[in-house]
């Protein structure tokens, strides 16, 4: 099967809680749904202050939704949602 890029946009509750323990954590989640690869994480301004944590990573098509993913990332403590904002086959 082909391999997906896949990116997910994380909103915290405000913006006093701390992306980095975000981040660590939803990586390691990333981790255990894609396996290792190649993951990319940035932080996207909205306003006032409130980051989103944006996560690109690759996966296998086989793994299907990210729907279980995005459940385990909602538990982390200080996330508010959690979206698959893009997925596209990889070429090559």
């Amino acid at each position: 099967m082909a391999q997906v890029v896949i990116t997910i946009k994380i909103m915290p509750k405000s913006p006093d809680v701390d992306l980095a323990k975000v981040q660590e954590q939803a990586l390691s989640k990333i981790k255990g749904f894609a396996g290792d690869g190649e993951v990319r994480a940035e932080e996207e301004p909205i306003a006032f202050g409130l980051k989103a944590l944006k996560i690109t990573f690759v996966s296998n098509e086989e793994k299907g939704s990210t729907d279980s993913l995005e459940e385990q990332i909602k538990e982390i403590e200080g996330v508010n949602s959690v979206e698959t904002i893009d997925v596209r086959r990889a070429l090559g």
